[in-house]
């Protein structure tokens, strides 16, 4: 939820990888389209966690970073809708990163799911650094600078929303309850009115002594009604609802996503590490040929021999791109031989090339004129640094080094 005075933000990020495919696109980038329409959406270039496992490869970043970004304006992500910025670019993550990292337990860092499972999928590097065991934290930093309401992810990625979740809790507990905190809550609640001050009361309450989930929601809109109280005062509030100090960063919630796996040339999970993609932006010829030979059903051996779509990797791309016509002349021909496989695939590579006419005229002012692109990033920069720094200056004061303020 978000804290009093903030619009429900969601922020989302990818590692710069180069040019992205099919998978990205309909697995991540068509959900960022429908989050930039619904929420105050914060998009950004993950390029100092592609460091945390291709440190040795940094000369490749660049060209990247950029051909990604002109990837997510051509699948539609609009920078009028959405904050599109480059974590390097606003060094407050660094700052936020490091301030974290003297409160996390080391511990809580190698619990985490993906820490051994990296390290055994990515055996031949070596990721015996502080920078790869760190990187759920540097996660956790992108996520509260912004004070994100909600970060979408996919069910393999709740536990780094939770270990997000876990350490806002632990500094807000540190440096949450300033010298005099329930003197200054009671008097904040006395400035409510009678009324809303005595409902605020008994959802606290309601809350702490019996565990009622849902009076913490309605005190949250309680407060977020009241005109007589500051800004500090209701996250001095929200802290104390729950038994806790005042509020600094907010705990986000993860907004799960659907399960996506987009098929491969060759069956498996599209990747780049299995040579099997089809880019967003590709070349026709390619397109055609590599889905031409793509591995069908392995009983169709001869074109009179009937095929079971659901053996056939060609339907998982035909359940993402054919209407319900298509769809049924396919499993029709190919149950009883009607149609053999080459005559199946060739509607899927016209509906795929299809596709990507628009998004390659999108693209195309892009790449006609790279400083349109790097004219997005830098507004997208600008904006998420201002917001970046308020979110600083609360944590500098509350760890006392603003010296100079």
């Amino acid at each position: 939820m978000a804290l009093p005075g903030q619009p429900e933000r969601v922020l989302s990020g990818m590692r710069p990888s180069g040019r992205l495919h099919l998978g990205h696109y309909h697995g991540v980038l068509k959900n960022w389209i429908n989050l930039q329409h619904e929420y105050d959406s914060f998009f950004f270039v993950a390029d100092w966690h592609a460091l945390t496992t291709h440190y040795d490869t940094p000369n490749q970043m660049e060209n990247n970073v950029w051909d990604m970004v002109i990837d997510w304006l051509a699948a539609g992500v609009d920078p009028s809708r959405a904050t599109l910025f480059i974590q390097s670019q606003v060094p407050e993550h660094a700052e936020l990163h490091l301030l974290l990292s003297m409160i996390t337990p080391v511990s809580w860092l190698e619990r985490v799911p993906s820490y051994k499972e990296q390290q055994e999928k990515l055996s031949g590097k070596d990721l015996s650094t502080y920078g790869f065991l760190g990187y759920p934290l540097l996660q956790s930093a992108d996520i509260l600078i912004y004070k994100a309401s909600y970060v979408p992810v996919g069910d393999d990625q709740v536990a780094h929303v939770e270990l997000t979740r876990e350490i806002a809790r632990r500094f807000n507990f540190l440096y949450g309850r300033d010298e005099g905190f329930i003197e200054k809550a009671e008097t904040a609640i006395d400035k409510m009115g009678k009324k809303n001050a005595r409902e605020y009361r008994r959802l606290r309450t309601a809350y702490i002594e019996q565990g009622q989930e849902d009076a913490v929601e309605l005190a949250h809109q309680l407060l977020n009604q009241q005109q007589n109280i500051t800004l500090g005062d209701k996250e001095r509030l929200f802290g104390y609802l729950e038994g806790g100090g005042r509020v600094i960063l907010a705990e986000p919630e993860a907004l799960l996503t659907e399960a996506s796996r987009m098929t491969g040339l060759d069956g498996q999970k599209m990747s780049k590490s299995y040579n099997n993609t089809i880019f967003m932006r590709d070349d026709e010829d390619r397109i055609n040929k590599e889905v031409k030979a793509m591995p069908t059903d392995p009983a169709r051996v001869r074109r009179d021999d009937p095929g079971d779509p659901d053996k056939c990797p060609v339907w998982d791309l035909h359940k993402i791109y054919s209407d319900e016509t298509v769809k049924s002349w396919v499993v029709d021909g190919c149950k009883t031989a009607g149609i053999g496989c080459i005559d199946c695939k060739k509607p899927l590579i016209d509906s795929i090339i299809d596709e990507q006419r628009t998004l390659k005229e999108r693209a195309r002012p892009y790449e006609e004129d790279p400083s349109l692109v790097r004219n997005v990033i830098a507004s997208g920069c600008e904006k998420a640094s201002e917001v970046a720094e308020e979110t600083m200056e609360e944590v500098r004061d509350c760890l006392n080094t603003d010296y100079y303020s």
